[in-house]
Parts: structure tokens; sequence; C-alpha cells
């Protein structure tokens, strides 16, 4: 599959100085030579030394090889936060392959859209996770992806046509492969290592692209801001396929030569006990994880004093929480913002003021750079809001097979975020809403434009559209209004969600509250004011 990219001769040469032109296969190696016997990531199964995590990358890496796996391809990993997708990932990167992280939520419509546009050849789930069976699932979906090849699963009860990822790790195939092939395959640390889908505000996902050096340089100014080393254990509970766990829950800890602890379903309490037991340094999530450890019945009960930085991102932190947090534990709450396209442009500081760190989202990390306009793309004075532009070596390189609407999003070299914000004096920001029509729960983006679409399949639905409602927890949910056809029976909430669930919808999507409306506010010209839906239903739930 030929990818066309906005890298450009003039935009190399533009980050030359920046980009660490190296791959993660260059830290990993570093790791091993320096910490061969230092563990190197924990999950709840295994836990793999760096030595050992090396050889386990080379196996499987010749193993992809052996398939017919070619520098180029597309694998396609839907796993949960488990040790064997770091050395899937690895394995893919090894042989210039590249990896597709998929979030484990996804159902049949988003991943027969995702895998059939990335044109996988390999697809790697497991067989059953939280109740839900995977194999029914990709079976049913898999006579409309042609390029699929190779189906693994980890779990039992294999159908004929996939193989135990078992195969692929414990079969010698250093035996059967010169182990020498792989060195002979050239990284060029400008070749796309990662495709990663975004909700897209305007219809189907979009598939994010990411090379060596957009995600390594990305993860150096983490390690910078946050001063991180070699002797840091981190934690990781944001699944590995948003990019929040796979660029510093996957590949930051082999970056500093540290360790990482993972967690497949987030749970507080064992959170807490994890801090206490592996001596948990540093973590990043979703703003209700932080929410859930400082309310935790549980928190005084371990001893927390090597954790020394939680960092929130994906929904804004109430501020109440911070000042609460102050007065129960010892490890600083940073904030920062960012994307699946930049990774994290901004982000407190550990010696921020509290001002900064309870009315601010960050400041921008080295080299990257943000500024906020007016609808003329103006530079707006400190302290006015408009909408949030950056640019820098971190930013992505262009949607999958979308180069018009990659152009779109950028003005003058800067991308244009979709989000608002205010920038104070200091070039601190704060994010203030969104330009983009999205939501976001917990930290999960909800993609309005693609739900509504699904919506209109129905055939009793005349107008619908999806509105953010607050949440104490979450901050935000979907609600949907709809206008339903005449003479038709109104939908309820339950017959809305079995509707989403048989057309394939992730049940993170699904809105949790239901309007019936007879007219929808609009303006003179007929379009629909979904300002005033948003103050109906704010006005509902907080009343």
């Amino acid at each position: 599959m030929k990818l066309e990219t906005l890298l450009t001769a003039n935009l190399i040469d533009g980050y030359q100085s920046v980009w660490p032109y190296k791959t993660i296969l260059n830290y990993l190696n570093d790791a091993i030579e320096k910490y061969p016997q230092k563990v190197a990531i924990i999950d709840k199964n295994s836990r793999y030394t760096y030595e050992e995590l090396g050889k386990m990358v080379d196996r499987v890496a010749l193993g992809l090889l052996e398939l017919g796996i070619e520098k180029g391809d597309v694998v396609s990993i839907q796993l949960p936060n488990w040790n064997e997708f770091i050395i899937l990932h690895y394995a893919i990167t090894r042989i210039g392959a590249i990896t597709n992280p998929l979030i484990p939520i996804y159902r049949e419509r988003e991943i027969s859209y995702m895998v059939g546009a990335v044109e996988s050849k390999v697809l790697i789930i497991p067989a059953k996770f939280r109740n839900y069976d995977y194999v029914q699932m990709v079976q049913t979906i898999r006579p409309k992806l042609p390029s699929l090849k190779h189906l693994f699963v980890i779990g039992d009860d294999i159908p004929s046509d996939a193989q135990p990822l078992s195969y692929l790790f414990d079969t010698e195939w250093e035996t059967k492969r010169d182990p020498a092939i792989l060195n002979d395959i050239h990284h060029d640390p400008n070749d796309v290592t990662e495709i990663i889908f975004t909700s897209g505000t305007t219809g189907n996902p979009k598939g994010v692209m990411h090379t060596h050096n957009t995600l390594c340089v990305s993860t150096n100014f983490w390690i910078e801001r946050l001063q991180l080393t070699s002797e840091d254990v981190m934690f990781m509970a944001s699944t590995f396929a948003h990019q929040t766990g796979f660029g510093y829950g996957v590949r930051l800890p082999t970056h500093i030569g540290g360790t990482a602890v993972y967690q497949d379903i987030w749970n507080p309490q064992e959170f807490l006990r994890l801090v206490d037991k592996e001596k948990i340094t540093f973590t990043a999530g979703a703003t209700p994880f932080l929410q859930d450890t400082i309310q935790s019945p549980d928190i005084g009960q371990y001893n927390l004093e090597s954790l020394r930085a939680f960092v929130a991102i994906g929904a804004p932190i109430p501020r109440a929480l911070i000042r609460k947090a102050a007065d129960i534990v010892s490890f600083s709450i940073l904030s920062g913002w960012g994307q699946t396209e930049d990774g994290l442009v901004t982000l407190t500081k550990l010696n921020d003021s509290e001002e900064k760190l309870t009315n601010t989202d960050g400041v921008a990390l080295p080299s990257m750079a943000v500024k906020v306009v007016d609808a003329d793309f103006n530079d707006l004075p400190a302290n006015v809001e408009g909408s949030l532009l950056c640019k820098g070596p971190a930013l992505f390189v262009g949607y999958l097979k979308q180069m018009e609407q990659t152009l779109s999003e950028f003005h003058d070299g800067w991308f244009i975020t979709g989000d608002r914000a205010i920038m104070d004096e200091d070039g601190y920001i704060r994010i203030s809403g969104r330009d983009k029509d999205v939501i976001i729960r917990g930290g999960e983006n909800i993609p309005v434009v693609y739900i509504e679409n699904i919506l209109y399949e129905h055939p009793d639905v005349a107008i619908a559209q999806i509105v953010a409602m607050p949440d104490e927890r979450l901050q935000e949910k979907a609600c949907a209004f709809i206008q339903m056809k005449q003479g038709t029976t109104p939908l309820t909430l339950k017959l809305l969600q079995v509707f989403l669930e048989e057309k394939g919808v992730a049940k993170q999507y699904w809105p949790e509250k239901l309007e019936i409306i007879e007219n929808f506010p609009q303006t003179a010209s007929g379009k629909i004011q979904k300002f005033k839906l948003r103050e109906l239903i704010t006005e509902d739930v907080t009343n």
C-alpha cells in the first residue's frame, strides 16, 4: 500500500535538528545493552526483562517474515493492555511493517471499516474479553476484508480459519530462519510506523499516520518535561490503542530503560495496590482515573510514597478535585492537552504555581507551538478565547488516503485542532470548548456525526441530533434528540441502543439519554441550533 504523506524535503529539513532520527528499536537495543536483567514490562499474567523482551521481539519478527509479511505491510492489533501487544508492536517495527492499534471496545462496524481501510494483512484479537466474543465478530466481517490473510487469537476455542497467537510466540523461528536477516532490514525514521484511527467529525474515523520521528520526538518531550529516568516505573491503564497508551505506555518506558506496569481493566483499588507493590513513580490517564483514585476508600491503606506524578488528560480536571487531592496525597497532579494527530502538546510543569496547575492545561512542550486565533486566523491577545492551532515536529504526517482532507485541516502550516482555548500572558492555555462536533466521554471521543448518520438508517427516525450532556465523573455523556417520522411509535432509549448494537456500534458510543422532540430549535435559515439542545439537556440533568 503506497502512503501519501505531508513529508516534503522542506518539512524534513525544517525538523532535521529536532527529530531524533531513531526508531523504537534503537531505544530497545540501548535498554537491552544497559539493563538486560531489568524487568521491562509487567501485566497481570507475565513479566519480561529487557533481554527476554528482545529475544521475543526477534522471534516474532522472524515468524511474521515466515508468514510473508513484508516492509510496509500493516498489522492490526485489537488487544487489551497485555504484554503481547508490546512484543507485537516491536516485532512489527523490526521488519519495517506498520502497526495499526485498535481499541478493544470497537465492534463490527468500526473494525470492518478500519481493518479494511489500512488493508491489514494480519489481525490479532483476544478470543474473549469483558464477556465479548471477538472471534465471532471477526468471522462476521471477514468476507469484507479481502486483504486479511492471517487471524491470530489469544484464548481458547479457536476456529479453523485462525491460529493461536502462541503459534507465533512459541515456535522457534530462529531455528528456521537466520536471525541475521533482521539486521538487513533498513528503517528510515521518516517511514510511517503507526496508523491509528481518530473519531471523525464529518463521518468515518480518520487514519492518523505517524512516523518513527514524530512518535519518538513526542515521547522525548514527555521525558524532558517530567524529568524521567531509567529509575522510573510507569503505570498505564489507558488503552494501548489510544495515543496516550501507545506513545507513553507502550513506548516511553523503553526510551528511558525503565519499567512499565499495565492494567487491562481500570480498577483504582488495584492501581493503589500496584503502586505499593511495584513502586510505581509515574502515571498518565483519563481524568476519571484521577477522580476514582482520589475518591477510593482504600487510598489510605497503601504506601504511595513512590508515586511522584499523575498526568490527567483527555478531559478537563475539575479544579476542586486538584485542591481536594492536595489534602490527601503527596504526588503532583499535572494537566495537559493533546490529540491523536499531535500527541501531547501542552503540559503543566512539576514546579508550576497552584494557579497554573489548577487553572490551565499547561504550556507547549519543547519545539511545539500553539496559538489562539479568530475566525480569520488572526492572532488574538492574551486571555481572549479563540480557535487553537498548533505546529511542531510531533505532528502527524497525514490522514490515510485522505490528502485533501488532511490539507484542509491546516492553515499556513498550522494544524487546526478543532478546540477552543484561552492563552494567558505566559503561554499557558486553558481548553474552553470545541469547534469540531465531538463529545469526550471520560477521555473517549464519541464521533457525533458518525453516530447521527447511523441513527438516520433507522426507518422511523426523521431527524437525529447528538449533543453532550454534563456528567460528574465522565465530564460528558451523549444525549440523542430525535424527531420521529409521522405515524410512527416513539423510540425508547432501550430500543435505540438495541438498534445501535445490531449495527455493530461500540457500546461506549451509544447515547445514554434520549429526548423525543417535535420541533428542533432552528436559525432563520433552517439550521438546527445544537447549542440550544445542549442548554436544554444541561438544565434537565442538573436540576
